[in-house]
């Protein structure tokens, strides 16, 4: 297995211009959250990247690359048929190839000397199969995510073999169909925001659009839940934190996560002490 293409779904309506935010990325320079995932793509080894977008969002998106827009296929959602449908749009793109997949609205930071892209596309390619990057989640997240239940691969600490897939379960479902034993109490396996995905998943997409009613959204967590019984399908728990920066203070913690894994986090680090001490004067007893 060769992984040499990436889709980077940006077309939600409630979210198309979260990917042209600014932060301070790691090397001190003011990005784009679009540009940054580029950049995550490029790290994996990736050849190609197609970004999914809104029509008419093609120059913004472009503004926001920078320099790499020249690495940039924009591929238009018309019309926004929901996540799945973003991603079935790009099936010309993926051919039969095996591909990098990024949602648009979650960054991801390392703690290891490898960017997380790149060490799923590492596994996959060790494992010839499609794989998922997963975190432990608390039960309150539930709402937020994608979610997975398998057991542990044998002699593999962090991989998964995947046996169900629900979006956004309730705490009730998620207890019924995705536990994954040796989890803490009250964890779950969430997608972490970047898949290695086969051909078979848009093969699945492409039989579920054409059995949607009128009115129906095409999602991606039923047909990933198809996917785990057709062919072994497995999740990476990474050493990182994806950092969703589409709901309230996502923004701020992920440029605080960057900050605290760059060349500043020192200065940064004196300037939060700094606030702290202010505000402990401001609120003692007696000033």
């Amino acid at each position: 297995m060769k992984i040499s293409k990436a889709i980077i779904t940006a077309a939600g309506q409630s979210q198309r211009r979260i990917p042209l935010q600014s932060l301070v990325d790691r090397d001190g320079t003011v990005k784009s959250v679009l540009r940054i995932i580029v950049e995550e793509a490029l790290s994996a080894g990736v050849d190609e990247i197609a970004v999914v977008v809104c029509p008419g969002d093609e120059a913004a998106f472009a503004e926001g690359a920078g320099d790499l827009a020249g690495r940039l296929r924009f591929i238009k959602q018309s019309p926004p048929r929901g996540y799945g449908h973003a991603l079935w749009c790009a099936r010309k793109f993926a051919g039969r190839d095996a591909f990098l997949h990024f949602v648009s609205d979650h960054l991801h930071v390392s703690r290891a000397p490898k960017r997380c892209a790149q060490i799923l596309a590492e596994t996959a390619v060790q494992e010839s199969c499609a794989v998922s990057a997963v975190q432990p989640t608390r039960e309150s997240k539930l709402p937020y995510y994608g979610v997975v239940g398998g057991r542990h691969v044998p002699q593999r600490k962090n991989l998964y073999e995947i046996e169900a897939v629900r979006e956004k379960p309730t705490p009730t479902e998620a207890e019924r169909s995705l536990i994954v034993p040796g989890l803490r109490a009250g964890h779950y396996l969430c997608f972490f925001g970047i898949h290695i995905l086969t051909p078979t998943v848009l093969d699945i997409l492409d039989d579920s659009l054409s059995q949607l009613k009128a009115g129906e959204t095409l999602q991606l967590s039923p047909a990933l839940d198809a996917l785990a019984r057709k062919e072994r399908y497995l999740a990476l728990e990474l050493p990182g934190q994806r950092y969703n920066v589409g709901v309230k203070y996502g923004l701020f913690m992920a440029q605080l996560a960057l900050a605290l894994e760059g060349r500043d986090r020192n200065e940064v680090l004196e300037q939060i002490v700094e606030l702290l001490a202010q505000r402990e004067r401001i609120e003692a007893p007696g000033e």
